[in-house]
Formats: C-alpha cells, sequence, structure tokens
C-alpha cells in the first residue's frame, strides 16, 4: 500500500471537613470536554461484570484475559447481601491489585438515589479501585455528584486527587435519555460513556429491547445511537451494552462487528466466555490495521500537511488521531 453531594455531606461540614470546601470547589467545576485529562487512558476492550458477593467467579474472572473487571454491588447482588458484598468486593481489589498484569479495577456501587452508595464508598475506596461504575446516571450533574464523594474519600486515603475514574450507565431510564447531552464537561474523572438496554427496557414497558430479526427494536437503537454522540460530545469512548445470550459466541461476534464498525471502543459482558471474543474483534487487525499504519507512515514523512493521499483516498488529521489509537491499542494487545 502507497501512500446532591449526599454522603459527602457530611465530611464536608465536619470540622475538618471545611478546609476541604475551597478544594472541593475547585476540583469540580466543569472542565473542557474534548481533549480533557481523564485518570486512566482508556485501553479497554472488554468490561467483565462480576457480583461482589462469588468469590469463585471473581478468581476465574480475574483469569479471563478482560481487559476491565467490574466488581458489581448493584443488581447482581441482593440486598440482603449486600453489606458481605462490599466486604468481599475490598477484599478482592487489594488482593488482585498486587498481581503482575492484573486488569483494571471497577466497582459498580449502587445508585445516587439508593440510599447505599456512600456505605458502597467507605467500605471500598479504602482499597483503591481504579474506578466506579455508576449506574442510573440521569446526566452529568450525577457525575459531579459522585466525583465530589469520591473527592472526600481519596482526601481521606490518602489517594492521588482526581485518581478514581467514572464510567457511567448512561441510557437506563426514559429521563437519562434526555440528559445525554450534558456529560461534556461534567468532571475530568469522565472516562467513558456506557448503554444499558435492560433497565431502560423496563422503565419504558417495552415487552422487549430487540425485534424479530434480532436487531435492536427503534427505541434501544435510538439510545445506542445516542450515546454514541454523547460520547464524542464529552470526549470520550463509549462502550456497548452486554449481549445477553452468552452461548451465542457467533451472536455476539456479529454484535461486536457492528458496534466497532459504528465507533464503540469497548463492550460489556457477563460471562468469561465473551470475553476473548470481544477482545478479538475490538483489536484492530489485518487491513484495518495496516490502513492505519499507513496513514501514520504518511504523516510522518510530510508533518506539516492538513491530509494524505493512501491508493487515491484522502485522509485528514482526524483520521490520523484515529489511526494513532488504532496502532496504540494494537500494540497494548499484543
Amino acid at each position: 500500500m502507497q501512500g446532591t453531594i449526599g454522603g459527602a455531606r457530611r465530611d464536608l461540614f465536619a470540622p475538618r471537613g471545611i478546609a476541604k470546601i475551597g478544594m472541593l470547589q475547585q476540583r469540580f467545576h466543569a472542565r473542557p470536554g474534548n481533549g480533557m485529562t481523564c485518570p486512566m487512558d482508556f485501553d479497554m476492550r472488554s468490561l467483565l461484570f462480576v457480583p461482589a458477593d462469588a468469590p469463585l467467579r471473581l478468581a476465574r474472572a480475574a483469569l479471563a484475559g478482560v481487559d476491565g473487571l467490574v466488581i458489581d454491588l448493584e443488581d447482581m447482588v441482593s440486598l440482603a447481601h449486600k453489606p458481605e458484598a462490599r466486604i468481599a468486593a475490598a477484599a478482592f481489589l487489594a488482593e488482585i491489585a498486587a498481581r503482575d498484569h492484573a486488569p483494571r479495577l471497577f466497582v459498580r456501587v449502587n445508585g445516587l438515589e439508593t440510599g447505599l452508595i456512600d456505605g458502597d464508598l467507605a467500605a471500598i475506596m479504602p482499597a483503591r479501585p481504579q474506578g466506579i461504575v455508576l449506574p442510573k446516571s440521569r446526566s452529568g450533574i450525577d457525575v459531579q455528584h459522585l466525583a465530589a464523594k469520591l473527592a472526600v474519600h481519596e482526601a481521606d486515603n490518602d489517594l492521588p486527587d482526581g485518581a478514581t475514574a467514572i464510567i457511567p450507565l448512561v441510557t437506563e431510564s426514559g429521563a437519562a435519555i434526555f440528559g445525554l447531552s450534558t456529560y461534556a464537561r461534567a468532571s475530568q474523572r469522565l472516562t467513558a460513556l456506557a448503554w444499558s438496554a435492560e433497565e431502560l427496557c423496563a422503565d419504558i414497558g417495552a415487552e422487549d429491547s430487540r425485534n424479530e430479526t434480532g436487531d435492536w427494536s427503534a427505541p434501544f437503537a435510538l439510545a445506542r445511537h445516542l450515546t454514541l454522540f454523547a460520547a464524542a460530545s464529552a470526549g470520550v469512548p463509549a462502550i456497548d451494552t452486554v449481549f445477553g445470550d452468552f452461548g451465542d459466541i457467533d451472536g455476539l461476534r456479529h454484535e461486536c462487528q457492528r458496534a466497532q464498525a459504528d465507533g464503540f471502543a469497548a463492550k460489556m459482558a457477563i460471562h468469561p466466555g465473551q470475553v476473548a471474543t470481544i477482545n478479538q474483534v475490538f483489536t484492530p487487525a489485518g487491513e484495518t490495521l495496516v490502513r492505519a499504519e499507513a496513514i501514520l507512515a504518511a504523516f510522518a514523512a510530510h508533518p506539516d500537511a492538513a491530509y494524505v493521499s493512501i491508493d487515491g483516498r484522502m485522509f485528514d488529521r482526524q483520521q490520523f488521531a484515529r489511526a494513532q489509537r488504532m496502532v496504540a491499542r494494537a500494540a497494548r494487545a499484543n
């Protein structure tokens, strides 16, 4: 080829917490969305959800080759088991973080309106998760509320300022769809946006999220598309929802290929057997990687050019940036 600050409120207005107010105001005023600095470089292709109160499943998941392991304290754990699940999550975080080549470690906490999130954070933040998955997020304001809570826990546990990333699930209610435009500049902790179908299905009263051909029905296709646009507006990657039939690997591969082609950077999983397929599809390879390398080489040869031509096709600086991400992702995967 050529070519409401709920749990944070108590700490903020405690005597020693008052000194933190000015610092927190500086930390969590809106920052620029596109190109903003995130707590981590997003290099994940797969995120596997595992209940926190299932130690054997967690141990197997850690060996599944997944890029991001999400320890779940929300829907996968019953209300009666949440206290012990918090303890188990913290213990697992401390154990797995010390291993070489460990996956990125996230915790899906309970939602802001449940009254459970403060107990979740109090239990897990001393164990230093790399990120929090926020369920039932309605807007960028919810991300800011969580960010304020995290700031207090980071200060209390001598963690670096802003070290804990946030990935909100942004389509779990009808109301959340109308908040998708608000994530840009919400917080520098914002690392990606993820969409989900099951909770939305229940919220709007849909009988199913898919039509007779197995494709997303119109309301869910809309939510999926809007998540892509919202993520682009916020300057962060978009993560595709889970594929529920974990025994259908061909169906999973097809859905991954569509998601990758549409612009999603990663996909969520609910079973370790899905991880290899997801990683394979979301790793640039073959002609796609060859073309990306050719774009980088062409711009390297013409560093001041606004665009280059390869095999009669023009590529601009935005495509150059995308090629950089592809080549970097392939190098990390290998």
